[in-house]
């Protein structure tokens, strides 16, 4: 479970239904600060909550926590380099270093190189160093939340 996917998800329900916060919040019985919150990662809707939205865009609760983005842009985690640097940019700057570097130990030299080149200030071998052996499992799942929050930005900005 991500939070910034999540956030995201929950801000690209609303617009997609044509809603303002204030909107969904007098739908919902809360503030437009708690969806203002949901929407930044600064919290996540509590389990009453949940129910209601997911009643409201016809979705479950799981589909909600762990959303099923369609490929706007990209389909794999290797294409990430023929997105535009400003755009990848803003996508990887939303994951901690350490979620950045586990995605790239299953990556090809030339993203890894791609990657090290927009994000010079980090110290990619010694963040590897630390983190250690890593499952094969861990590496696909950050890689597929990257995935999705490129094409949940590109779906966005569509809205």
């Amino acid at each position: 479970m991500n939070m910034n996917i999540i956030s995201k998800y929950l801000q690209f329900l609303r617009k997609s239904n044509n809603l303002t916060q204030d909107d969904l919040a007098k739908e919902l019985g809360i503030s437009r600060q708690a969806i203002s919150k949901w929407e930044t990662g600064t919290t996540i809707p509590d389990l009453e909550i949940l129910l209601k939205i997911s009643k409201l865009y016809d979705i479950t609760i799981n589909d909600i926590l762990e959303p099923k983005i369609p490929p706007q842009k990209i389909t794999d985690f290797e294409q990430i380099s023929t997105i535009s640097e400003k755009e990848l940019k803003e996508v990887l700057e939303q994951f901690d270093t350490n979620l950045l570097v586990t995605a790239l130990m299953g990556a090809s030299p030339e993203t890894n190189s791609f990657c090290e080149r927009l994000f010079p200030d980090i110290d990619f071998e010694m963040t590897r160093k630390y983190i250690g052996r890593i499952r094969i499992e861990t590496v696909e799942d950050m890689q597929n939340q990257i995935v999705a929050m490129v094409n949940l930005q590109a779906v966005d900005k569509e809205i």
